[in-house]
Parts: structure tokens; sequence; C-alpha cells
């Protein structure tokens, strides 16, 4: 079962940070791991529906038969029944003109495990559409691991023998084409056609999803082995807009930059577990996340954590694994996109860039990063307005002004706020940030940003990278491919998109 393989993390992780063959062609694809795992789930819904209705309408025949007085070959063949010498060789599951459809559907294995894998199929679906997984993620987390009940159900989905053929026997003794253009004469020495002999055909589902199963199951292990080491918090910072940054140390901890974890607060609830971007650097001796309020989860979070008098709350980690942003260091140009908490990778890459440059990394592939920072609200900025601050400074002193590009954007502001930008609009640093680079007001005009990196490097890979909306996805894509050259030598803009 496909359905499985994307989700299994670790998996990926080793694809993409092990295996040579992953570096280039496969290893992008694996950036789109939840991509393929909603179409497998797409695909098992409409195959679902036309095994559902082949079902009815074989039910349909059934009835139809089990009623028949006319002696015709369905009629007799519906009459082979459990009364019979041979109880199993029996065809038609509606025994009597009076048993229904609805008493075979829950009173069989086959009819009452496919109620019961349909509506957990249902549910998975239904509850992981995207308003109510990023509204309820408590929903969508629970109702998803009906998986186990689905998975068991379909495993013994066929046991029932529901779905029956002619034994190698009776196939001897009787040929089926045959044989049914002369029923009436069944056991008739003159025609070799003895009555044939019918049982349930074997369950063969679980052969499909066993080696799947095992995998995940190590999978499983796995994350719960590595949740149970324990995560020391060195450091807890609160920042404006309902933010909590999380430094923290954990044995064997190992980590690139743009990599996630999955974190648990037991204290919160013991199953449920949240991606967070890696905010800190892999030169650094810590690993960070920022965490914004953005549901109850998190909200609960954030006030254990603001409670002074209080223990600080445990907390279990699992990962780190891999996205799309390890890669960004193998462009000689990047273009990094970052809307509200969405620049967290981000903040990973502009650290370790700033310690390659102070220890002076001869290895960096990359010479030019474009960086956009879209928020609604003027305090985001101050989640990483020191990292940029120092970026500027060491960009100026090593004479590397032109490495780091970057534009801040406000799409949230009111009159007071942009008159009191645009009366302060001559002064060194921008009023809001305190940096050196103004903020604009409204949104990136992708087009003319696009146009100008072209023009600026005409014959380089330039690597897009994006943490946001599905919506911001879609106009860099397109610009991504509008602003590539057709001739493979001059410059190719490549998209990658955060995906967990």
């Amino acid at each position: 079962m496909l359905i499985l393989l994307p989700v299994c993390r670790n998996l990926l992780s080793f694809l993409r940070g092990t295996c040579s063959f992953c570096r280039s062609t496969l290893r992008k694809q694996l950036d789109h791991n939840l991509t393929f795992h909603k179409l497998v789930a797409y695909m098992i819904c409409l195959h679902t529906a036309i095994h559902i209705i082949a079902h009815l309408f074989n039910f349909e025949r059934y009835s139809r038969g089990r009623r028949a007085t006319d002696g015709s070959l369905a009629s007799i063949l519906s009459n082979r029944s459990h009364q019979e010498k041979k109880e199993d060789s029996w065809l038609n599951p509606i025994q009597s003109p009076n048993m229904t459809v609805e008493y075979v559907t829950f009173t069989s294995i086959a009819g009452l495990t496919g109620v019961i894998i349909t509506i957990a199929l249902i549910l998975m679906v239904t509850s992981a559409m995207e308003f109510i997984r990023r509204s309820y993620f408590e929903v969508f987390w629970y109702t998803h691991h009906l998986f186990v009940i689905y998975f068991i159900g379909l495993a013994i989905h066929g046991i029932g023998g529901i779905v029956r053929g002619q034994t190698e026997e009776s196939m001897g003794e009787s040929h089926p084409h045959k044989c049914a253009e002369v029923f009436e004469k069944w056991d008739d020495p003159k025609f070799h056609c003895k009555r044939p002999q019918f049982e349930g055909l074997p369950a063969e589902s679980w052969k499909w999803i066993l080696a799947p199963s095992i995998l995940y199951l190590f999978e499983r292990i796995l994350r719960f082995y590595r949740s149970q080491q324990k995560v020391v918090i060195t450091k807890v910072v609160m920042h404006p807009s309902k933010v909590v940054e999380l430094q923290m140390n954990k044995c064997g901890f190992s980590m690139e930059v743009g990599q996630y974890i999955f974190v648990n607060c037991p204290s919160i609830s013991y199953l449920e577990w949240h991606p967070f971007t890696l905010t800190s650097a892999p030169e650094e001796d810590f690993f960070s996340i920022h965490i914004r309020a953005a549901g109850d989860w998190t909200e609960n979070l954030i006030r254990a954590f603001e409670q002074q008098d209080s223990p600080v709350p445990r907390i279990e980690v699992d990962g780190p694994f891999g996205t799309a942003s390890e890669d960004v260091f193998h462009y000689e140009v990047a273009v990094l996109v970052g809307a509200g908490i969405g620049v967290t990778p981000f903040a990973s890459i502009l650290k370790s860039i700033w310690y390659k440059f102070r220890h002076a990394d001869h290895n960096l592939k990359t010479q030019t990063i474009y960086f956009y920072w879209i928020c609604r609200e003027t305090g985001a900025f101050a989640w990483f307005n020191d990292l940029l601050a120092s970026l500027e400074q060491e960009m100026e002193e090593l004479g590397k002004v032109g490495f780091l590009n970057y534009r801040l954007f406000l799409t949230g502001w009111d009159s007071n706020i942009a008159g009191h930008a645009t009366l302060n609009f001559d002064r060194a640093t921008d009023i809001l940030t305190g940096l050196k680079q103004k903020t604009f007001f409204g949104r990136p005009m992708w087009d003319n940003e696009f146009s100008a990196i072209a023009a600026a490097h005409p014959k380089s890979a330039v690597g897009v990278f994006l943490c946001g909306p599905q919506t911001l996805a879609k106009s860099l894509s397109k610009c991504c491919q509008r602003y590539s050259s057709l001739d493979p030598r001059k410059v190719q803009f490549h998209f990658n998109k955060e995906n967990f």
C-alpha cells in the first residue's frame, strides 16, 4: 500500500541524506511526499466507490436469482445452499427469499468490515480537509489514526469468502462454459456435466499491506525511541505577536539547515505531535524552534511557559527530518520567501551563513541570497531583528554588501504607521525595524523582482524556496516558469516549497 510510504519520515530523510542517487531529480521528488500521499488517498476513495457500486449490482443480481422460480441458471445456482451435503458449496450469500441485503451486510465478515472501513475512510478523508486541518488540528490528528482500524479491517475483509469460484476438482468434471449451456442436463452421464462445486476465494489483501505495515511499524518504533530521549530546555524567550522561542539540547541531536522536528508536550496532550521548523544553525550548540499561537495546543503551550512560578513543562522531540530547504546551498543564487512565521527555516539558513562567514568557509557555493519576509504586523519583525542586524554588519565588515539582499514587506498597517514611516523616511535606519533596509508597505511585485534577478544573474541556477501559503506558492511557481530561459545554459529558476 503506497499510502504509508510517503509518511515514513525517517525513510524519506534517509533517502534524502544518504543515497547518492537521490541527490538530484529523485531527491526533489521526495519533497512532494504529502502531495503523493493525498493522491493515493483520492485513488483509494475512487476505487472504494467503484468497489461498493459493483457489490450493490452483485447483490441485486443475487436477490433476483434467489427470488427466481423460472428454473433459470441463476435460480439453480442460487438454490445451492448450506443445506446440501457440501455445506461450503453455496454460491449465493442470500440463503432465502426473505433474507435482505442489509441482513447479509451486517451479519457477514465481508459486509461488516466493509461498512467499518468505509466509515473510517470517510472520517479520515473529510477531517484531512485544509480548513479542518488548519483550524481543528486535534480532529484531524485523532481521526487520522483510524488508519489502524482501516488496515485491520482491510486485512480480514476477504476472510468470509463471499467472493466465490468453482473448485479445481469441479472444473475438471464440469467445464464452466460448456456445462452452463446444458444446465438442465446436469448429472446426466451423456453430457459429462456434474453439478458444480464452489468455494470461497482466499483473502489476499493482507499480502499488499503486510510489507508497508511492517515498515511503518519500525518507523513508529524508531519515533517512539527517539521521543523518549531526554530533552533539556536551556532557554525560553517570549517574542512579540504571541511567539515563544525554545532553545533545547538533546544527546546525539544533529541537524542541517531548514530541517524540522515534531514536538509533544505530555502535560497538554500525550498523543498530539506538531511539526516546527528549526530556527537554529547546525554550527550552534543547541537547537531552537519558534512557536506562534495558532490553535488550542500552541496557546496552551505558550501559556504554560509564561507561568513563571510553575515548573517548565516537559517536551518530547522527534526528528529532525529533511525538507527542500536543505538544498539551498546547492545553488549559486538563492531566493528565500517567508510569510509570517514561515520565516523560520530561513532563519536557520541565515544563521548558518553568518557562521560560515565568521569561520571563512571557502566551500560555500552560494554567491547571492535574496530574502523576502512578508508580515501582517510590525511586531513580527522583532523575531529575527538581531539576526538581520548582525548579518548587515558582518557583510559590511567583509566587503560583501551585495551577498545578502533582503526586503521586508508589511501587509497590515494603518494610517498612523504609514504616516510615521513617511515622516522618518530620511533616517539612516528604518523606523519600524531599526535596520538599514527600509520596510515596504504592501506585497512584493513578483514580476519585477524575478525580472531583476534574471537580469542580474543571466547564466545562473536560481533556487527559489518558499515557506508560506498555497496562493503564494502558485504565484512563485508561475514566475519561475515564466522567467526561466528556454536555453538551459542561461538563467533557470527552480521552485521549492516546504511541505510537512
